[in-house]
């Protein structure tokens, strides 16, 4: 037999809005038959079906993802893959699910846009995405709910980690706290907006506090993974002789491998240089030596996004800020003296 609320009603002795009610998590409703209606659909194995809502509210209660392949970055990424989960997991309870957006459906390829429209999401959030992206720009300039927790640009709402703050904190404790007399880089790809802001704080930390910058203690990496940091510490090595008192790294799963590289070379850590990462990945604990690092509250980030996004969805009239910046805090660990 099919069931529906009223069968399932008739089966309680409950109304069919009491039913609703407990469904949809809307109205009173005593904790005992919420309990007991609960109990009985999860026993008979009842699935309620969405489409009444969709028709009722207009929406498809899907949320499109944009994970840019062209910086390929992979699912995989610690970070990255982190907030997404934290993203899903908080829009889940609120009854929305998420759908890839990809550039091609069968033989047919076509825009981010022309991908929503297709799939008639409600909003859109972009886990990571590229500058050179004309596709974001598009999505940007169109009547859509948008978020990220990567990119910003106007028409987007972006809620990202203090970059500058992060810089700022691992500069001051270096030199102020550890006495160090210079501090070098290794910074991510600069086609990423994050990377492009914690190198300019680096810069401008220097300027600000008449510090020179020696051009030989500065590396870009290729990629975004370990082994482009472990790439950065042979070209650092061909750069220059001396080797910096301490060294920022753009992220942590670059910083990993440019602890790989440097322990190759038997050069110690942290007495002979130190190093501070950008994130605090799960593994960076883990490593040996563990990692000092800024800890990016990737949770928080991942939730105030879905936050914003739904408010963008389900509530025009309120404002959403273009911008918001997420605090940040240095972690100490093994690879700091």
């Amino acid at each position: 037999m099919k069931r529906t609320i009223y069968t399932i009603a008739a089966d309680l002795g409950l109304s069919p809005g009491t039913i609703s009610k407990v469904l949809n998590q809307t109205g009173n409703v005593s904790s005992d038959t919420r309990e007991r209606v609960l109990k009985y659909i999860k026993e008979v194995g009842y699935v309620p079906v969405t489409s009444a809502r969709m028709l009722k509210s207009k929406r498809s209660y899907t949320i499109g993802v944009v994970f840019s392949e062209e910086l390929h970055i992979g699912l995989e990424h610690s970070f990255f893959s982190s907030i997404l989960q934290h993203f899903k997991n908080y829009v889940e309870k609120e009854g929305y699910e998420l759908s890839f957006i990809v550039s091609r459906l069968g033989k047919n390829k076509m825009s981010y846009y022309e991908w929503c429209m297709n799939k008639k999401v409600d909003g859109v959030y972009i886990v990571v995405g590229d500058y050179d992206d004309q596709g974001i720009y598009e999505l940007a300039s169109m009547n859509i709910p948008v978020v990220s927790t990567d990119i910003i640009i106007p028409g987007i709402h972006s809620i990202i980690s203090d970059n500058v703050l992060g810089i700022n904190i691992s500069l001051d404790y270096l030199f102020n706290e550890q006495q160090v007399k210079s501090v070098g880089m290794i910074t991510g790809p600069q086609s990423s907006k994050a990377f492009v802001e914690r190198f300019q704080a680096y810069k401008s930390y220097f300027r600000t506090h008449h510090k020179d910058i020696n051009d030989a203690f500065i590396v870009e990496a290729e990629s975004f993974g370990f082994t482009s940091g472990y790439n950065a510490v042979y070209k650092l090595l061909e750069q220059t002789k001396t080797l910096p008192e301490a060294l920022l790294v753009g992220s942590d799963d670059i910083a990993l491998g440019v602890l790989k590289a440097l322990q190759e070379q038997k050069i110690r850590i942290p007495e002979d240089i130190q190093i501070i990462g950008f994130d605090d990945i799960a593994f960076a604990r883990h490593f040996t030596p563990s990692l000092t690092t800024i800890r990016q509250d990737r949770e928080a980030i991942a939730h105030k996004a879905a936050r914003s996004l739904l408010t963008l969805i389900n509530h025009k009239s309120e404002k959403v800020e273009a911008l918001t910046l997420m605090p940040v805090t240095l972690v100490k660990r093994d690879t700091t003296k």
